[in-house]
């Protein structure tokens, strides 16, 4: 199977090294830096192994911590490549991007950054398994039981992702990884698809629903028409990407193909009349898989199946994949998360569900009421404990007991409504910048541009007295204070400074 690996941009491509050489000489040794941070050393602690893989920005090596002797993967990405101001902001948004989606399953796991004079580094999970394309090329086409089990391990990335408020724009087999293979005796077996691996958000992007994105970016076979057109588009392009896949995993030859990339566009544009699915192998492949990929190869992408649709369809339960809804995966990180941050940030969360349109909520309320709770309810530690093992988790009861306790704000021993909708918001609705502009309204009493320590004890008091107080206090504004100040300014832009949920920002 020959499939091409063309990606358009809407970046130029940057000069030659030799032109860039002669116009300056220091741009070859740039020193600014990319992502803030102090320099270090990568080759103080990671040993440097051999090449995994290269693109047009960055080369990925394997890499041994030398403390542990643990592997890890290093895209090392050449500062000089990032020749315009938008190249830049591509590697942050990367970075904010991976760091946000730490401790999901299905995505590669951001281990660690380094910045030097030549390049920025990011240590990554190692994924032995390599990478599913190149098993589909050895392959051809696969069972329809084993294409359900692999496109089932996608979408529950593509879910992750629109929940969590961003599309890949990017989706294709070679960014996705088998996290391991089988092994029988001392020979690798087939190839475990039951845990695949998201990589490569170079061309991720966060998701803006009043603002269509019309960046045409992508790899040639996978990206949707609206992309080609230009026309404004959201995370449905996702949807396209995972269906030209599922469409190849079936067959084994991408359903729209051309000699030049432009006949490659033509086709997608014309998909409605050149998607074939009479010719062999079609006669032989079930009606409900056929279903689900005109579905997501609809032209019209209001037609196409959400992430979470996807996942519960027909055709993936008669395939032994189970029908699951992935969102409690991504909840109980969340829950993980907010049991994490310290009392003054769960109040600011507190405030920003109050500010937020009910109609934004109405996902969320409808999960909290589903099993018989009115939103006059309350989840006890019992129930939660019930949910959470329903679900699969294998939290300990003192862990459970931990995130009750996180979420009950007004210390009851239950978590109502306001505090459930507080720990579950997602990604978009908690960092909509009118939002956190509210909160921090709300915490700066004085109406001066800062919050004080002052202010932060008025918030807190009525949660805690004396020592704890104090010390809450003072952890609080040593955990984001770099300067030794006691007051601290809101930036101009704050949702731009949002890396996770975790992060400090409305007190800088």
């Amino acid at each position: 199977m020959d499939i091409s690996t063309t990606t358009t941009s809407s970046t130029t491509p940057p000069p030659p090294l030799e032109e860039l050489r002669q116009k300056n000489p220091a741009a070859l040794t740039r020193v600014d830096s990319i992502l803030g941070i102090p320099r270090k050393d990568i080759n103080e602690t990671y040993k440097m192994g051999r090449e995994l893989g290269r693109g047009k920005f960055a080369v990925t090596y394997l890499c041994v911590e030398k403390s542990t002797g643990k592997k890890y993967a290093c895209k090392s990405i050449k500062k000089v490549r990032l020749v315009t101001e938008g190249e830049k902001q591509d590697v942050m948004r990367e970075v904010k991007i991976m760091k946000l989606l730490t401790g999901q399953r299905n995505v590669v796991e951001l281990r660690d950054t380094f910045e030097d004079k030549q390049c920025v580094h990011l240590v990554m999970e190692y994924c032995e398994g390599g990478e599913l394309f190149e098993k589909m090329k050895s392959k051809g086409r696969y069972s329809e039981r084993i294409a359900a089990q692999i496109i089932s391990s996608i979408m529950k990335v593509v879910y992750c992702l629109h929940y969590m408020g961003v599309m890949h724009r990017d989706l294709k087999p070679e960014n996705f990884l088998l996290a391991r293979r089988k092994i029988l005796g001392f020979l690798p077996c087939f190839a475990d698809y039951t845990l695949l691996k998201a990589i490569d958000f170079g061309l991720s992007t966060f998701i803006d629903e009043g603002k269509p994105n019309q960046e045409k970016v992508g790899t040639a076979f996978y990206v949707a028409p609206e992309v080609l057109r230009r026309q404004g588009y959201g995370k449905e392009v996702d949807i396209w990407s995972a269906g030209v896949i599922l469409y190849m995993l079936l067959t084994g030859v991408p359903p729209f193909y051309g000699e030049k990339e432009r006949d490659i566009f033509y086709a997608i544009l014309s998909a409605d009349s050149v998607l074939d699915m009479k010719n062999h192998p079609w006669p032989s492949i079930s009606n409900n898989a056929k279903e689900l990929v005109k579905k997501m190869l609809s032209v019209d992408p209001t037609n196409r199946p959400s992430a979470a649709a996807v996942l519960k369809h027909e055709w993936l339960k008669g395939n032994g994949v189970a029908v699951e809804n992935p969102r409690e995966s991504v909840l109980l990180y969340q829950m993980r998360c907010f049991r994490g941050m310290n009392k003054f940030k769960r109040l600011a969360l507190e405030v920003i569900a109050d500010i937020v349109p009910p109609e934004e909520l109405e996902e969320l309320r409808a999960m909290f009421t589903k099993d018989g709770t009115d939103e006059s309810g309350t989840i006890s530690h019992e129930e939660l404990a019930a949910w959470l093992g329903k679900h699969g988790s294998d939290l300990r009861p003192d862990e459970v007991k931990g995130i009750v306790e996180a979420a009950d704000v007004n210390g009851d021993g239950y978590i109502n409504y306001k505090e459930f909708i507080t720990v579950m918001m997602n990604y978009e609705t908690l960092h909509k910048e009118e939002h956190l502009l509210k909160a921090f309204k709300h915490f700066d009493k004085d109406e001066s541009g800062f919050i004080t320590k002052e202010e932060v004890r008025m918030a807190l008091e009525k949660h805690m007295t004396g020592d704890e107080l104090t010390q809450t206090i003072e952890d609080i504004f040593a955990e984001v204070n770099e300067t030794g100040d006691s007051d601290y300014d809101l930036p101009s832009n704050i949702s731009t400074e949002i890396s996770d949920r975790s992060d400090s920002t409305l007190m800088q």
